[in-house]
């Protein structure tokens, strides 16, 4: 089933350390600020999941809905508006979703106290910071020279208007039920 919703999501900017990151800072498109925001919020989920200080099944269910409504942003607003751009890391970015995606489900499946939680935990992490770094590094700079003010202002209001939508849908009715098709897969036909 492919959702097409918008939600937002806040993003708390940390405070520049010097002048140039302030600079660049203030260079980033709403659709950056946007994506960029969402990626410190799920570092901060993981966190707390490693941690071990707080109860695992809300941070669980909250890492999930954030997820996938990250993910239906990029692929069903973003990553189309933005292809053309590298059509190569877009489709790879398609892959790691199905990957975290799939990832994500196996892990929401796990018991805290499963012995093999904690990897889980830790190999969907390692896919999304991967992720987070192609896209902040590669992707985000190249779409924020390449696109006009106007296109990333419309784009950033779509996405966070799909954002909130699929946040409160939730990750379970963001998804393909099954593992042998996920939402990248449906994003794309």
């Amino acid at each position: 089933m492919k959702t097409k919703t918008t939600r937002k999501s806040p993003r708390v900017a940390s405070k520049p350390s010097s002048k140039k990151a302030a600079r660049k800072a203030s260079h980033k498109s709403a659709p950056t600020a946007l994506l960029e925001k969402q990626h410190r919020k799920v570092e901060g989920i993981f966190k707390k999941l490693e941690s071990g200080r707080s109860d695992a099944a809300p941070l669980l269910r909250e890492l999930a809905d954030n997820l996938a409504a990250h993910m239906a942003i990029e692929q069903e607003i973003y990553y189309p508006a933005v292809k053309k751009i590298d059509a190569d890391l877009v489709l790879e970015s398609y892959e790691e979703h199905s990957l975290a995606e799939l990832g994500l489900k196996r892990l929401l499946a796990t018991s805290p106290k499963d012995e093999a939680f904690e990897a889980r935990v830790t190999a969907v992490k390692e896919l999304i910071e991967h992720h987070v770094e192609e896209e902040e590094e590669d992707l985000f700079p190249r779409v924020d020279r390449k696109l006009g003010r106007e296109a990333l202002a419309a784009l950033g209001e779509s996405m966070e208007e799909c954002f909130a939508e699929v946040l409160e849908a939730g990750f379970r009715a963001a998804v393909p039920k099954t593992c042998e098709e996920t939402s990248a897969d449906v994003s794309k036909r």
